[in-house]
């Protein structure tokens, strides 16, 4: 590792946007130079730096922290790798991930983890953790999750398959009752989404058009599982993160419960706060995602929420399919966007367009995060943090082509680019584009 200075940036970090630089030593924030008097100046010259990179008044964040992607691996590799959704996160600003545990076989238990983990360790462009999988019947894995290196236990309460999907009432009891990490829950009630399924069945037979994917998996059906998820959390103690919120129903319903509980939190993911039901007309099952995109109102309450404190975090559900996968109606085309690469260039168009100031933004993708599941000196610029950094040029408008292994994305042009990405010190890409040679990414370390 070399000695790098960043210097002349507009530095955006806990709530504030100040004129800086930053020395980095041996991957680790060594000092923060803001440029109030001339001594700051002085004292940035004489650190030595073997590399220096002017900024020119760039903005200069904490790296993105995407705590939900699915990244295929192992099982579905042909849609994606944790090599090449890496690259792809890399590129788009995103030093971290949490990958979840739906692969083949499921990461329900600790040897499947550690697998997970020998191949991150030797592929990932960007620091790495993962999720333990409930699936009813590992009670012991659930128990021991933290030992095996989880960062949180990954219920699917509606919207998976085999094991994995846990919908019946005492199950979900014994693995509230004994995770002693916190829970990350999919909240869809999967009998309210069956039944509904038939009705457009009989109305359609088997040619639903996509149109109708947020009336089959429902705002009640939403609701209905966010509201079991909670009672479950409140009744046993368990931490509770509700995942992917997409109604304004689950946003009034949480607001109410945040007010007398801090056992519950909640994130929402980018395509939400972007896209609306007018949009299926255009993208197709291009935005067909679980849960569904549903109506403008639901938007506008989600970045309501985002900003009055309900949302708590902000991240993908970054799922790959290949686009031959995602041809045809309801009934054919698969769920999942593959957004990690665009995610904070997304979040800089909310920003341009004056739904968030950029502090807010850095808090709900970079700080919240961290704090929320403890992971060890990531997701602020602060001395003695790991340098995970992004570059980001806001005046300048970008192509992004898409690097995802799926080879497609529904959002390639925007307004603002990324112009380097630093993971733990070291250039892991620049100008949309991954580094070569050996990664220098890192297994995530969690406080617990």
């Amino acid at each position: 590792m070399s000695k790098i200075l960043l210097k002349n940036a507009v530095i955006v970090n806990e709530g504030l946007s100040i004129s800086g630089g930053i020395f980095v030593n041996d991957g680790i924030i060594c000092d923060i130079f803001r440029y109030d008097d001339e001594a700051q100046r002085l004292k940035e010259a004489a650190v030595g730096a073997d590399k220096v990179y002017d900024l020119r008044g760039r903005l200069l964040l904490p790296g993105v922290i995407d705590t939900h992607v699915h990244f295929r691996e192992p099982g579905a590799t042909e849609k994606g790798s944790i090599a090449s959704e890496s690259r792809a996160a890399v590129a788009g600003g995103v030093t971290s991930f949490l990958d979840m545990p739906n692969n083949n076989p499921p990461a329900s238990d600790a040897a499947a983890l550690a697998a997970k983990f020998e191949i991150a360790g030797r592929d990932s462009a960007a620091n790495y953790g993962f999720y333990l999988g409930a699936t009813g019947s590992n009670l012991q894995d659930i128990r021991d999750a933290a030992a095996s290196g989880a960062c949180a236990v990954k219920v699917f309460m509606g919207s998976s398959t085999g094991s994995l999907l846990v919908d019946d009432a005492r199950a979900l009891r014994s693995i509230f009752s004994s995770s002693p990490l916190m829970i990350a829950a999919h909240c869809e009630d999967n009998a309210m989404i069956n039944a509904n399924l038939e009705q457009y069945k009989r109305q359609y037979g088997n040619d639903i058009p996509i149109s109708a994917h947020p009336l089959v998996r429902s705002r009640q059906a939403c609701l209905a599982a966010t509201k079991k998820a909670v009672e479950l959390a409140l009744q046993t103690g368990a931490r509770l993160h509700i995942m992917h919120v997409s109604t304004a129903d689950e946003v009034e319903y949480l607001s109410g419960v945040m007010r007398s509980s801090d056992l519950v939190s909640a994130e929402t993911c980018v395509q939400y706060l972007w896209f609306d039901d007018s949009d299926y007309e255009r993208y197709g099952a291009g935005i067909k995602c679980n849960p569904a995109i549903k109506t403008a109102a639901d938007r506008e309450a989600l970045c309501q929420a985002v900003r009055s404190g309900v949302i708590a975090t902000i991240s993908t559900d970054h799922a790959p399919h290949l686009q031959s996968q995602k041809q045809g109606g309801l009934l054919q085309a698969a769920s999942g966007i593959p957004l990690v690469q665009y995610s904070l260039l997304m979040m800089l168009e909310k920003v341009r367009q004056g739904v968030f100031p950029l502090p807010l933004v850095v808090e709900k993708m970079c700080h919240a995060p961290a704090r929320l599941f403890g992971i060890d000196r990531r997701g602020f610029i602060r001395k003695g943090y790991y340098a995970d950094l992004v570059v980001v040029d806001p005046e300048a408008p970008s192509a992004v082509p898409p690097l995802s292994k799926c080879g497609w994305s529904p959002l390639t042009s925007f307004s603002s680019s990324i112009d380097y990405t630093f993971v733990n010190g070291a250039v892991a890409a620049h100008a949309g584009v991954p580094a070569e040679g050996a990664p220098s990414a890192m297994k995530l370390n969690f406080l617990r």
